[in-house]
Order: structure tokens, then sequence, then C-alpha cells
């Protein structure tokens, strides 16, 4: 083969690796210029009148992305109400009260419905609690009252390991309690007044927000689970239905029921989940064989690193 060929054949080359460059850069920049077109849609919120509605799914925490959200519905004027739907077996006490108190901000100037799908137990229910009017299937499930502290005791392990743990702290209660031995009478009760307090607080919110005398709440929030048509019974919820429900309540309260109801939705976290097209991320693969591995180890990672236990069926 001459020269000029061989020239002829680098600059082939260099002319194709120079369009599949623009090409992914371009692919790249178009999916960028829709993730932050949609992010500017999120944070003004849709223009036209529509009743506004978030999810509660899975293991509640404490989370700022979604009280922004509920404070941005909260400021929309094209809002007109509120819908929650509930599917969630509880979570942290703490992210329960964020969730409620941003939910009742919104509740001072607009209609607000819980709308409690499969599950609302323990602080599901403490954030269903928010809601105006609370709607639930006849076999949804609902109610667990309270409050609990769990934590492991490996003592017997470290035992059977020939493993013994020294420790040297400021005052008894400091670091109580641990797994790393059984806690005295003195950590137990500071433990088991921390638990009261918090459950004298969600018993007060129950006897509040559901208009019954304490000692009834006190009857209903024993930590028992129930069905929709229980509840109901329990005055834990106002009405068994659905959509329909919903609508007739927003129509009591002068909103008109016939609303686009638009899903305020979290944003996707990450870059590849936010604007990435299933075309950008096919040329990302190319360039990197190696990213659909990288983010399953990261997903399984960030799951397992915040597993945390909550109220669930136990079939034994």
């Amino acid at each position: 083969m001459d020269d000029s060929n061989l020239a002829g054949q680098r600059r082939m080359r260099r002319k194709l690796t120079f369009w599949r460059v623009a090409f992914v850069v371009l692919i790249i920049a178009g999916a960028g210029l829709v993730w932050i077109a949609g992010r500017s849609g999120q944070a003004a919120g849709p223009a036209a009148p529509h009743i506004a509605r978030i999810a509660i799914t899975g293991l509640i925490q404490d989370d700022r992305e979604l009280l922004d959200r509920i404070d941005r519905i909260g400021r929309t004027d094209a809002a007109k109400g509120l819908i929650v739907t509930i599917s969630s077996p509880g979570g942290t006490a703490f992210g329960g009260e964020a969730i409620y108190k941003a939910i009742r901000k919104v509740a001072a100037k607009k209609p607000v419905v819980s709308d409690i799908r499969t599950l609302a137990a323990s602080a599901g229910y403490m954030i269903a609690l928010a809601g105006d009017h609370i709607v639930a299937g006849d076999t949804s499930i609902t109610g667990s009252v309270g409050v609990i502290f769990q934590y492991p005791q490996i003592q017997p392990l470290l035992e059977k390991l020939g493993v013994s743990l020294e420790e040297i702290k400021s005052t008894p209660l400091k670091a109580e309690p641990t797994p790393f031995h059984p806690p005295s009478a003195e950590a137990r009760a500071v433990i088991q007044a921390m638990i009261d307090d918090s459950y004298a607080w969600f018993v007060d919110l129950v006897a509040d927000r559901r208009k019954m005398p304490r000692e009834e709440a006190l009857k209903v929030g024993d930590g028992r689970i129930m069905t929709g048509r229980q509840a109901l019974s329990a005055k834990l919820i106002d009405e068994l239905g659905g959509d329909e429900a919903v609508k007739a309540y927003f129509k009591s309260r002068n909103v008109d029921p016939t609303l686009t109801i638009v899903d305020w939705e979290a944003p996707s976290k990450g870059f590849l989940g936010l604007g990435a097209t299933a075309t950008a991320r096919a040329a990302l693969e190319a360039l990197l064989p190696g990213l659909s591995g990288l983010e399953s180890v990261a997903r399984e990672k960030l799951f397992l690193d915040g597993l945390v236990s909550v109220w669930q069926f136990d079939p034994r």
C-alpha cells in the first residue's frame, strides 16, 4: 500500500472519530437542555389551575427535597388543592413529623386530602393526619400508632468468639444503649422515658386531628394495625373510597373536581437519571463500557447502608 493510500485512510479515520465525538457531545448537550427545561418547569410548577398530588412511598425519612416540593405547592396559586397519596409502613418519627408540619402549612392555604392506598402505618399514618380529610380503601392497612426503639444485642456472639470489649466512659449513661452489653436499669428507664414522650406527642396529635378525647385516642393508639373499614369505625379516617371520594371532598370545599390532577414528582437523582435519553445512555455506554455495572453496585450499596427496620408483616 503506497503512502497516498495510507494518508487517505488516516484522514478518513480522523473524520470518523471527529463526527463520532461530535455526535456524542450533541446528544449529551441535548439531554442536558431537556433536564434544565424540566428542572425549570418543576421549580415554577404548572401554570394552569390544577390539583397537585404527591406520593409518600417506602421508608419515611428526613427528605429535604420533598419538604421543598410541598412548600412550593403551598406557594403556587395554580395549585388549588393537594392530594397526598400514602403507601408506606412508616419510618423515622422526625421524618414523619417534618412532613406532617409541611403539609399542615399547605392546608392553611388550600384543601388537602390524604389518600391512604395500600398501607399508611406509624409515621405513614402520622402524615395522613395532616390532611383535612382522610380517605382509605376497605382493605387498606393503617394505624400502628406508637413508637419503637430497637437495637441488636451481640454480646452472646462475642462471648462465643472469645472476644471481650472494655470501655471507659465519662458517665454511666454515655453511649447507652450499646449492642455490646445489656442496658442497665437506669439506661433502660431513660430510653423508656424517651419513647413515652414521643408516644404521648403522637397520641395527642391523633386526639387533636381526629377530634376525639385523649382516652379514646389511647385506646385506638395501642400500636394495633387495622383495615380501612376498622379505621373508619375507630374514627381514624373520614371515608372509605378512592378517587371519586377525593373529588367529592374537593367539590365540598369549592374546588373544581374536574381540574387536572398533576403529579408533583421528585426529580431523579444523578445525571443519568435526570435528563439523559436512552440514546445518550447508549452513547455514554459506548465510551464507558463498565457504566451499568458501576451503577448497579452503587444502587445496592446505597440501599444496604440506608436500610431501616419498620413495621412489616412477619409470616411466622
